[in-house]
């Protein structure tokens, strides 16, 4: 029996620490919020005609509330559409204690098929979905950069969310080598604002615009409040605990 009450109170032990890295204001968590892209190069066009900027833009505001929530100071760097300088970002983020990069992925040309939407013809693919996180070796801290990485796709399968590799067409293949497999984590050395950050460094993909279903499904305001949820507590941990 004594030994069942020692698992039990190491479980309630978990649970509490876990809980204070959630609900407790984190003295060092400040976070610079970058919303990929800008309106005279709004990136990609999703299946139904939206700009990876307009995405990006929305999913951000959703997580810089979601990180002020849990006690961060946030800045949010383009949201307006207006830097198209990628060192003026990181310019922008010095004196924050973490840098993340909101974008939506798409896929190569040769994957792209036509359909036709409310009379308009679209590029889309179904072959492809899932988040996706990038990181540089080249970033003054690479190994910290990666440690919140693994935490954020950690937390983001924890609430159901899958890796792009998991779904990927066998012809597919993966671009960029992997960080961390699991978690969906790759390297992407040449990224601007991941190598010039001057703290770590995290670009976030958080799912497949060009996938017809998935599209819809990312701009569901219950899906944008898990997907920053999940990011802005694994955040919060990283940048507490140093992991």
């Amino acid at each position: 029996m004594a030994s069942v009450s020692r698992r039990v109170s190491r479980v309630i032990g978990v649970i509490a620490l876990l809980a204070w890295s959630v609900i407790a204001p984190a003295h060092d968590c400040s976070v610079a919020v970058d919303v990929g892209h800008f309106l005279e190069r709004p990136g990609a066009t999703s299946a139904r005609g939206r700009t990876e900027f307009e995405l990006n833009a929305e999913l951000a505001q959703v997580v810089v509330r979601a990180l002020a929530r849990r006690g961060c100071r946030v800045s949010s760097i383009g949201e307006r559409g207006d830097v198209a300088d990628l060192r003026e970002r990181t310019a922008r983020a010095r004196g924050a204690a973490f840098f993340l990069s909101i974008h939506h992925d798409s896929a190569a040309e040769r994957f792209l098929e036509h359909w036709s939407i409310d009379g308009v013809d679209r590029l889309y693919t179904d072959r492809f979905a899932g988040f996706s996180l990038f990181v540089s070796h080249d970033n003054a801290h690479a190994e910290r950069s990666l440690r919140c990485a693994s935490a954020i796709g950690r937390e983001l399968r924890a609430h159901d969310f899958v890796p792009s590799w998991f779904h990927a067409d066998p012809q597919f293949g993966q671009a960029r080598p992997f960080a961390d497999q699991v978690n969906g984590v790759h390297w992407f050395d040449d990224l601007v604002v991941l190598r010039t950050a001057a703290q770590p460094a995290v670009l976030f993909e958080a799912g497949v615009l060009v996938n017809r279903n998935e599209e819809l499904m990312l701009q569901r305001p219950d899906v944008r409040e898990r997907i920053a949820g999940a990011v802005s507590d694994a955040i919060v941990a990283c940048l507490r605990y140093r992991r």
